[in-house]
C-alpha cells in the first residue's frame, strides 16, 4: 500500500470516529420541551355570573407562572400548579360584561422562560328576567328579586312543596275566566313564604300592568298605566290550610270542603281540618292588584282568599287594590292578620265566614264598593270562640258603600276601636244589627268614633242600640281610635295620594 492510500484510510477512520463522538454528544444533551396548555371546550355563561374554566398544563421545564387575559369580561386565576411542577391545571374565574362572545386566554411559562398559551371560548347570554310559569310548584322553588313571573294559569303550590318569593319580585297573572282564571293557589300542606320588605314589597298584578321590578327597586310602587280602580284582570291569591272550619256540608271527623273558584276536579282546592296551629308559611309586605276575574255567574275570586288557614301562618302588611270581588275573605280557620289595607274593592272589603276564630289588628279600608265588613258566622255544627276586628279605619271616600257593618243573628265577631270617615248620606251600620245584638253568645261592637258629614247626626247612620258606643269627632286628627295609618306608608294608596285626607 502506497503512502497515498494509507493517508486516505486514516482520514476515513478519523471521520467515522468524529461522527461517533458527535452522536454521543447529542445523546447526552437535554433541551427542555416548551410547555403545553389545553383549553376547556366552549361554554355558555350568563352576564354577571362567574364561570370557572380549567386549563390543563404540562410543563417539562418546571412551572414558573401563569397569566390570564379576558375579552368581554374579567378573568382571575383562582388556582395553579406549584412552582417547579411538571403538570397540573390552571383554574380561572371569568365574569362576562355583556351578551355576545367572550374568551379567556392563559399563558404558562416554565423555569427556562419557555411558554405556551390556549384560549377558551364562551357564549354569553343575558339572564332571563321574565319567566312564564305553567306548571305547579312541586319542590323547593324560589322566585327571585328583580324578576317577573307570569302565571300562565292556576298555579298550585302542592302539598309538601315550598314556594319562596323574594322582596321586589313581580308576579303577573294572565287573563282568564271560569276554570281558566289565573291564580296562585297554596294547597293544604303546601308552603308560601312571600316576604317582601318595606322598601321592596312583592307585587301581584295583571300582565296588563306595566310595573317592573326595576321600578319597584327605585321605590315607586304605583302602576304606570292602570288606574287603581281597574279590576277583574286576573284571579288572585288563595291560601288553604288544615285548621277547623264550619261549612254547611261538613261531615266526618275532618271537616273539609272545596274552596270557591276552584273546580271540584282539582283536589288542591280542598281546605279545612283539625289543626288550629297549622302553618301555610309567611306572607308579608305584598300588594295584590286588579284581580277578581269571573269564575261563574256573579262569582269572582277574592284578592286574598284564606280557607282553613291556621294560626301558625304569618300574615302582615297586606295591600289589596281594585279587586272585583272581596278584598280579603276568611273561610274558617284561625289565622291572624296585622296591618291590612283594602282599597277600591268591588264587593266587600272584608268578608268572614265559617266560624273563623282569628284576629285582624290594624286595618284600613278605603273606598269600599259595597260593605266594608260582611261578617258571618258558622254554617255547620262546629262553632268557635268567634273572631276579632280591632283598630280599624273606614274611609268611605264617596264610593257609595251603604251597609257599613253587615251582621246578622249568626255573626260571631267582636269589634272595637273603629273609626268611620267620609260617610255618604244613607250609609248605615246594618239593618240586622238588632238581631246581632240579641244573640246569646256575648259578641259585641264597641268603641266607635265617626267624623260626621255636615248637618248630620249619629242617629242618621247608626242603629239605636249601637248609639251609646258611638262618639262623634270633628276630624280624623281628633280621633282616639282607628288604625295606625303610618303602617301603610309603603303602599300604592299612599303613593297615589289616596290617603292624604287621613293625614298620611
Amino acid at each position: 500500500m502506497n503512502i497515498k492510500s494509507i493517508l486516505k484510510s486514516t482520514l476515513s477512520l478519523l471521520l467515522v470516529a468524529s461522527l461517533f463522538i458527535s452522536c454521543d454528544d447529542d445523546s447526552t444533551s437535554s433541551t427542555p420541551m416548551e410547555p403545553s396548555v389545553s383549553a376547556p371546550s366552549s361554554q355558555n355563561a350568563l352576564v354577571g355570573d362567574a364561570v370557572e374554566l380549567t386549563f390543563n398544563v404540562t410543563v417539562s421545564g418546571g412551572f414558573a407562572s401563569a397569566t390570564a387575559a379576558a375579552e368581554n369580561g374579567s378573568a382571575t386565576i383562582s388556582s395553579q400548579p406549584s412552582s417547579g411542577a411538571t403538570s397540573g391545571s390552571v383554574v380561572v374565574s371569568y365574569s362576562a360584561s355583556s351578551a355576545g362572545a367572550g374568551s379567556v386566554t392563559i399563558t404558562v411559562t416554565d423555569s427556562e422562560g419557555l411558554s405556551d398559551n390556549a384560549t377558551a371560548v364562551l357564549t354569553i347570554s343575558e339572564e332571563e328576567t321574565t319567566i312564564r310559569v305553567v306548571d305547579n310548584i312541586t319542590g323547593e322553588t324560589t322566585w327571585e328579586t328583580g324578576k317577573t313571573y307570569i302565571l300562565g294559569g292556576r298555579i298550585a303550590v302542592i302539598a309538601g312543596a315550598t314556594l319562596t318569593i323574594e322582596g321586589g319580585a313581580v308576579v303577573k297573572g294572565e287573563a282568564g275566566t271560569g276554570a281558566n282564571a289565573t291564580a296562585l293557589l297554596v294547597a293544604r300542606d303546601g308552603t308560601l313564604n312571600a316576604n317582601g320588605t318595606l322598601d321592596a314589597p312583592i307585587i301581584f298584578t295583571s300582565v296588563a300592568d306595566e310595573i317592573t321590578p326595576e321600578q319597584v327597586a327605585s321605590g315607586d310602587f304605583t302602576s304606570p298605566n292602570l288606574d287603581p280602580d281597574v279590576n277583574g284582570l286576573w284571579g288572585g291569591v288563595i291560601v288553604l290550610g288544615n285548621a277547623p272550619i264550619s261549612a254547611s256540608n261538613e261531615g266526618g271527623d275532618v271537616n273539609e270542603v272545596q274552596i270557591e273558584g276552584i273546580p271540584t276536579s282539582d283536589s288542591n282546592g280542598l281546605y279545612g281540618g283539625s289543626d288550629e296551629s297549622d302553618s301555610s308559611g309567611s306572607i308579608t309586605y305584598i300588594s295584590i292588584r286588579h284581580g277578581g276575574s269571573n269564575i261563574g255567574e256573579g262569582n269572582e275570586i277574592n284578592g286574598l282568599t284564606l280557607g282553613g288557614v291556621g294560626n301558625g301562618t304569618v300574615i302582615e302588611n297586606i295591600e289589596i287594590v281594585a279587586n272585583q270581588d272581596d278584598g280579603v275573605e276568611f273561610f274558617g280557620g284561625s289565622v291572624n292578620a296585622t296591618n291590612v289595607m283594602v282599597w277600591n274593592n268591588g264587593d266587600d272589603a272584608v268578608d268572614t265566614d265559617q266560624a273563623w276564630s282569628g284576629t285582624i289588628d290594624n286595618m284600613l279600608l278605603v273606598s269600599p264598593g259595597d260593605s266594608p265588613f260582611e261578617l258571618d258566622g258558622p254554617e255547620g255544627s262546629f262553632t268557635s270562640s268567634g273572631h276579632t276586628i280591632t283598630n280599624a279605619t273606614v274611609y268611605v271616600a264617596g264610593n257609595g258603600a251603604e251597609e257599613m257593618i253587615d251582621v246578622d243573628d249568626n255573626t260571631d265577631v267582636n269589634m272595637s276601636n273603629i273609626l268611620f270617615f267620609g260617610l255618604n248620606e244613607g250609609s248605615i251600620i246594618s239593618s240586622d244589627y238588632p238581631d246581632y245584638a240579641a244573640n246569646t253568645n256575648g259578641f259585641s261592637i264597641t268603641n266607635i268614633e265617626v267624623v260626621l258629614p255636615a248637618g248630620t247626626a249619629v242617629a242618621d247612620f247608626f242603629p239605636e242600640g249601637l248609639i251609646p258606643e258611638v262618639t262623634a269627632v270633628g276630624s280624623v286628627g281628633e280621633a282616639t281610635v282607628g288604625a295606625d295609618i303610618t303602617a301603610f306608608a309603603w303602599t300604592w294608596a299612599r303613593q297615589s295620594g289616596a290617603l292624604d285626607d287621613l293625614g298620611l
